[in-house]
């Protein structure tokens, strides 16, 4: 854990550039161990740039990350094994199973007791009749089940979520924001990105508002009143096109 308290995630001028374009413009942020962050924002706002910065899947060009007390450029294995990440690539194997893609990444996590633990989210994600189908097969929102599932599947105390209600049917997503909701109680540390302004307002501690590569907007959810919560998104991200 961070020195500094109970910090889990802290970026400093946090930069991205691809080419001449500038994704991320220096993002300051401190999460701590049990917070449920919401990060809104409007669609090339610089939301799955972000993920991936903090998921380690994406090289900063200028600015400093650490999670839980590692700075981002050491032990990328050990980072790794903390960090639970839903993005819109699913990482799963079309030529695999279900099954065979959770075995998988439960074998490269040395996961103990694996073939319960797999059979069990697949069960959890209403994907146990579906088993021995191949990945390819599968519809979007049942390739998104099961890559929630490869997410959780390692127990991580981290989660990062890009817009992870994508192809998910609402009964689905009903399903998955509960166990969102079950997660967070059990004190895993999670931050959500989202261009849906009506969904996981409910369960989070925090929110921001990303828009042009920048934090325009942050508080504690306690500190807002969640009806004007629209007023204030529009507002911020309005301002930023201007």
């Amino acid at each position: 854990m961070d020195k500094d308290g109970n910090v889990i995630i802290r970026a400093e001028g946090l930069a991205k550039s691809f080419g001449h374009t500038r994704a991320l413009k220096g993002i300051d942020l401190t999460v701590r161990s049990g917070d449920f962050w919401l990060i809104f924002g409007p669609n090339g706002a610089g939301k799955s740039t972000l993920i991936g910065i903090l998921a380690t899947l994406l090289k900063q060009t200028k600015g400093k990350l650490t999670i839980d007390g590692i700075h981002s450029g050491n032990d990328i294995v050990e980072l790794r094994r903390k960090i639970g990440v839903i993005s819109h690539q699913t990482f799963l194997y079309g030529d695999l199973t279900a099954y065979e893609n959770l075995s998988f990444y439960g074998r490269l996590y040395g996961i103990d007791n694996l073939k319960t633990k797999v059979l069990h989210m697949l069960a959890e994600m209403g994907l146990a009749d579906w088993a021995d189908e191949r990945v390819r097969n599968f519809s979007r929102g049942m390739q998104q089940r099961l890559t929630i599932a490869r997410a959780l599947l390692h127990g991580p105390s981290i989660l990062l979520l890009d817009e992870p209600g994508t192809g998910l049917d609402q009964h689905a997503m009903r399903h998955f924001y509960h166990l969102l909701g079950d997660l967070h109680s059990q004190k895993q540390t999670i931050l959500m990105t989202s261009h849906n302004l009506t969904i996981g307002l409910e369960k989070c501690t925090h929110l921001a508002i990303l828009a042009g590569g920048r934090i325009v907007f942050s508080a504690r959810k306690a500190e807002l009143d969640g009806k004007n919560f629209e007023e204030i998104y529009f507002q911020y991200t309005e301002k930023e096109r201007k």
